[in-house]
């Protein structure tokens, strides 16, 4: 409301010298983005001027940037591309329950759980140091081959396994790193209030856990998204599978490059949410900067 006759208007306003700052501090924000903006223009400019102006630059684009053969291919790997996120989708779902387990249970104290600890920490070492596509092989062509009852012999089943074994002994630590960063004296808060250990666990350690350790979390999903891709090694028609079948009818590679996009379409936001959540939680240094 405005003052009455005779009253002062107490309203907090900026001074001069406030004002002065904030349009110089405005004038060097354009001034920033004016330069970052040009000079990448003038990067993009180069890079692209080296590009087209080499000798074999109408080859390649003809091999690798063919718009029709691009339009005509789109829709079978779009397809791939589907099958690529239900596999994601899935694993994701099993690896956070297998790989919290096994980080529960190379947490629990006692000698008793020192059988439990050492299987978890040989689980995690072994499908650490083995490369996931060299586990993608084994299981892919071994396992069909056990003709083990009960269990499909699809390489699609394989592939996820294999997906699921190896990234589960990353995430077991990303969670065990967690729950350890949990000061002790929470469990004995825990404790003291008549929690048992399975309750302490549940209520008090494992949800400030999970807070600390979803922006690597993250961070695994969008490895995920591109390590999904792999499983077209056993001949899953996967995005990169369609995209290999459509270069094989005249030998033009842009299936690949369209299969390329449309993983970048999937990651490249999933990346940018992760660095935007890990700043806003005050994880500096998580992605860097823009």
């Amino acid at each position: 409301m405005p003052p009455e006759a005779g009253q002062v208007d107490t309203a907090w306003q900026p001074s001069d010298v406030q004002r002065d700052r904030d349009e110089w501090r405005r004038r060097r924000t354009l001034r920033s983005a004016a330069i970052a903006a040009g000079s990448t223009l003038l990067l993009l400019g180069a890079i692209g001027g080296a590009v087209v102006s080499s000798p074999g630059w109408e080859r390649v684009q003809e091999t690798y940037f063919s718009w029709d053969k691009a339009v005509s291919s789109f829709p079978a790997v779009l397809d791939g591309l589907w099958l690529n996120i239900r596999v994601m989708v899935v694993c994701w779902i099993l690896i956070l329950l297998l790989s919290l387990t096994v980080a529960v249970v190379r947490t629990l104290r006692g000698p008793v759980a020192f059988p439990l600890r050492l299987l978890g920490t040989a689980y995690v070492d072994v499908f650490r140091g083995l490369p996931l596509l060299l586990v993608i092989f084994l299981l892919g062509f071994g396992g069909p081959a056990l003709s083990l009852q009960g269990l499909p012999t699809s390489p699609l089943f394989w592939g996820g396994t294999a997906l699921v074994l190896s990234y589960s002994a990353y995430v077991a630590e990303v969670f065990r790193a967690g729950i350890e960063s949990v000061h002790p004296s929470q469990r004995l808060a825990g404790r003291s209030l008549g929690l048992s250990y399975g309750q302490t666990l549940r209520h008090v350690v494992l949800p400030q856990a999970w807070r600390r350790v979803i922006p690597p979390l993250m961070n695994d999903l969008v490895s995920l998204q591109k390590d999904s891709g792999l499983i077209a090694v056993l001949g899953v028609s996967d995005a990169i599978r369609k995209a290999q079948i459509e270069t094989a009818l005249d030998f033009n590679y842009t299936p690949y490059v369209v299969a390329g996009v449309l993983f970048c379409c999937l990651t490249i936001p999933m990346a940018r949410l992760t660095d935007r959540y890990a700043r806003k939680k005050g994880y500096h240094g998580a992605g860097g900067t823009l």
